[in-house]
This record gives C-alpha cells, structure tokens and sequence, in this order.
C-alpha cells in the first residue's frame, strides 16, 4: 500500500488504477473481509458535516479518489494524487478480472431491471464469469439481514453495491465483516451507465473534470441543488485546509 494522504479529513490511498487492481487481488487471496469506497467532492462535503460517515470511509480498507477536481486540489495543497481512479473504471476492470481468475461476483442495488441487466450484460461480455448472486438495491429495515443473508450464503469474492451514499457506507459499515466478502465496493449509478440508462460523459470531458457537468445536463433538476449547493462547501474546506498549511 502506498502513503495515505489526508484531505479534509478523510484519507485517501495514492495509488494508480494498476496499483489499485494489485492490492484488490491481494485482498481477495487473503479471504478477510476489505471495504473499498471512492471520493470525490460530494462524499469529502458529506463527510465534513457527518463524523460517523468519515469515519466509515477512514476504516476503508483501500480509498480511491473519483473526481478531478479532488486530484486537482491535492496538488494544490502539496499532497500530489498520482491519479483519478474512477469508480466506474473500477468496475469494469474487476469484473473483466474475476472471468479471467475465477472470483465469483454479487451485484446489489439499483432497480430489478438494471441489476438483472447487468447480470445478463457481463456474463455474455465476459463468458466464465461467476455471478454468485445479484439482488435490487430496494428493501425495508425488517429485509435486511434477509439481504445480509443472501449475501453471505452465495460466498462471493467481491460485492458491488449500487445504492446511494451514505447509505452504501453505512450498509457495508455494518455487515461487511458478517457477509465475510474479501472485498465490497459501492460503486453508485454505475449499473446505470452499464446498462446505458445513463450515458457516461465523452472521454474529453472525463479528462477535464467536466463529468459532473454532463451529469447535470443529462438531470438538471435533480442534480442541481448537489452540484450548485452542496458541493460548492468544498471551496470553503479547501481555502481552510489551504490557510492551515
């Protein structure tokens, strides 16, 4: 594992997509349960305002950063990110690994149609891959240790958990260890784009920092109290951080 930076409070591994896919391998060889999570500037808001939540993503066994903008600042402030690993990049990448090496996969979240679609997407993408189980990112407080239960009984190797922070973070924050997955990621709208319910911002875009703004043109209404609100408290935590160096 590479040197931990701490942004804002949280940590974050300094690590490249290739680097991210060896410790994930390691992880997986060791069969102890490992959480991942992603963040980028609205779970570094979030978590300011919300100390179990940073807590939750310190414990993380491995922290990637998604977002350009949060590379960005940590060149900023000295700290110097070697690079973006995107959440969805990720995922795709995994997934392409377990066919390769036998780890079997669970998908969880999302809508019943997008979750059997992506089930059905990448076991013909990827012929050899072992989907362990999959289930709809929808239940209530008396389903789930139902859920908790499905999990842990299809033993697989890596979770992929597509429903909305912090929920994610708090699900896995309490079952993680008793599902006894090697490693869980939340990977949020993920199975959105997979399915293409939601298209994915051009590369260019992707490369400038620009996929959030393509996010609120494709969603404007939902997404603008997020990204014109919320998430402008991160210029503030970086200016704090900023003067405190």
């Amino acid at each position: 594992m590479s040197q931990r930076i701490t942004m804002m409070g949280c940590h974050i591994d300094n690590l490249t997509m290739e680097e991210s896919l060896q410790t994930i391998e390691g992880f997986i060889h060791s069969s102890m349960p490992h959480q991942h999570v992603v963040v980028n500037v609205d779970k570094l808001v979030k978590a300011s305002r919300d100390p179990a939540l940073r807590q939750i993503i310190n414990d993380c066994a491995l922290i990637n950063v998604d977002g350009m903008p949060v590379v960005w600042a940590s060149r900023l402030l000295g700290k110097g990110l070697k690079e973006r690993v995107a959440g969805v990049d990720l995922f795709e990448a995994l997934v392409k690994r377990s066919a390769e090496k036998g780890w079997r996969v669970f998908f969880l979240g999302a809508r019943e149609e997008v979750v059997s679609g992506v089930k059905a997407l990448y076991e013909n993408k990827y012929p050899g891959l072992i989907v362990a189980g999959y289930r709809n990112g929808y239940w209530s407080a008396e389903e789930e240790i139902q859920v908790v239960e499905q999990i842990k009984a299809a033993r697989a190797d890596l979770l992929f958990v597509a429903i909305s922070s912090p929920k994610k973070e708090q699900f896995l924050g309490r079952y993680q260890a008793e599902m006894k997955i090697p490693f869980a990621m939340g990977v949020g709208g993920t199975f959105d784009v997979a399915v293409g319910k939601v298209k994915r911002a051009p590369l260019w875009m992707q490369q400038c920092g620009l996929e959030w703004f393509y996010r609120f043109m494709q969603e404007p209404r939902r997404m603008f109290k997020r990204y014109f609100v919320d998430d402008m408290a991160f210029f503030w935590l970086l200016i704090k951080e900023a003067a405190r160096r």
